[in-house]
């Protein structure tokens, strides 16, 4: 268990553990995976991850998960409107769709999702280190 899931996720909304919703569990599945491929590409990253704390949070409004959820699944999507594949661009529409949400749900992030936007961050930059570990193998969630 990560030092995170208990501070904003409680003991019953860790990864598997959750039936509310097949969003709520691709995203849990994906996000670290695909997060890794697009991390240089995104001007925003802590807003990113941020959010993924948000939507993961049980005290966020269901509105706003829905809309947190709805993006970040189109964000993990291998298929999409511009592929992510594509050099510089790939990752265009998703930073789209994800700037809009996080744009739609800003009063529902809270000084506890950018905490653990921050630390996740700061583990995945020593991760990707030489002489580290995996990059991304200190998942949060």
């Amino acid at each position: 268990m990560s030092t995170l899931e208990g501070e904003i996720l409680g003991p019953e909304e860790k990864a598997g553990e959750n039936p509310k919703g097949a969003d709520e569990s691709s995203v849990r599945a994906g996000f670290w995976r695909t997060f890794r491929k697009a991390a240089g590409q995104i001007p925003f990253a802590e807003d990113v991850v941020a959010a993924y704390y948000c939507a993961l949070d049980p005290e966020t409004p269901g509105k706003s998960k829905a809309v947190l959820l709805g993006a970040l699944a189109y964000f993990i999507m291998p298929v999409d409107a511009i592929p992510d594949i594509l050099a510089f661009v790939g990752f265009s529409d998703d930073i789209a769709v994800l700037t809009l949400a996080i744009a739609t749900i800003r009063s529902n992030l809270t000084e506890a999702h950018r905490l653990a936007a921050r630390k996740s961050l700061e583990n995945f930059a020593a991760d990707k280190k030489p002489g580290t570990k995996k990059a991304g193998s200190s998942k949060t969630a």
